[in-house]
């Protein structure tokens, strides 16, 4: 495993991080396995939201974890608040930050988490209510430190003008195949594709100039909800590259492609969801591989890019 020292956050944490969105699905015995074997192969950071199962991904993990043996210390523990699904609003309200903490650490039976993030804007959102709410959190010890999720950096800029503590993380999404995080400073000023357009602020350029820590979600996926592109035949070319990668290093598909978020040198962490330990294991190779300049080029225009 590879770890990284998030500026004003967490040391030493992994590159790798144990997403837990689908731990409702498992009993206590399966959700203990897949922390288990996560922290065996060196994930220390386990990532929640308040919706995740409406709750259930938090009180699954407190089920399981005891039986892990692993000293609540010896990990990172992050969620994130914010999307109310029961009530279809985003809701950054001081009350709802305050609240969501309580039941967040209710269900994970802890006194504290590591990090909290901001889920998702609020459209209405107050940044002197969020800056009371993380004073109150953070003088009751409630919360280590904080960041936010899918935010573009005019709307972290208008957070730091009120909020005292450091936005230490700005979790988004990045895939092989979702890759506008990046494209746009390639094609830029570019009128021949929409890959021009500038669609998060440049969020990636700005997080790196601030000292945010990039947290990349759905490393493998195909838009929001559109599967994996791991052995999909829609993506052959990506496919034979990643394969002629990934037997060079003797290691998987899915190694290589997070590898690639990875090797960027904005030092990012990448969110794995998969319950299932052998794909944990076949994630975490990835952190035994280190891309050359040239793979990184040739996986990234094998995904359909190409160089204006």
């Amino acid at each position: 495993m590879k770890y990284i020292d998030i500026m004003n956050g967490p040391q030493n944490a992994s590159a790798i991080i144990q997403g837990c969105m689908r731990m409702p699905s498992l009993s206590k015995e399966e959700a203990a396995k897949v922390i288990k074997t996560a922290h065996e192969r060196g994930i220390n950071y386990f990532d929640h939201a308040t919706c995740y199962g409406m709750g259930e991904a938090e009180t699954r993990f407190a089920e399981a974890f005891p039986l892990t043996g692993i000293k609540r210390e010896k990990i990172f523990i992050q969620s994130k608040c914010g999307i109310c699904p029961e009530r279809s609003e985003f809701d950054w309200t001081k009350e709802n930050i305050i609240a969501s903490v309580d039941g967040i650490l209710g269900r994970l039976k802890c006194e504290y988490i590591d990090t909290l993030l901001l889920h998702r804007p609020d459209l209405l959102f107050d940044p002197e209510e969020v800056a009371e709410a993380f004073d109150e959190l953070e003088e009751a010890g409630k919360v280590c430190r904080f960041g936010v999720s899918n935010l573009m950096p005019m709307q972290i800029e208008l957070l730091k003008k009120y909020v005292k503590q450091p936005l230490v993380i700005n979790q988004v999404q990045l895939s092989l195949e979702q890759s506008q995080l990046i494209d746009q400073s390639l094609y830029m000023n570019n009128k021949t594709t929409d890959m021009s357009i500038n669609r998060d602020g440049s969020a990636l350029d700005y997080c790196r100039l601030n000292d945010i820590t990039i947290q990349a979600w759905s490393p493998l996926q195909i838009g929001m909800f559109g599967g994996t592109f791991i052995d999909n035949p829609d993506y052959p070319e990506l496919n034979k590259v990643l394969a002629e990668i990934a037997d060079r290093e003797h290691v998987s598909k899915t190694a290589i492609a997070i590898a690639w978020i990875l090797r960027h040198p904005a030092k990012m962490q990448a969110i794995i969801g998969t319950m299932n330990v052998d794909h944990i294991n076949n994630a975490c190779d990835a952190t035994k591989v280190e891309l050359s300049h040239h793979d990184w080029y040739a996986l990234y225009l094998a995904a359909g890019k190409f160089l204006p």
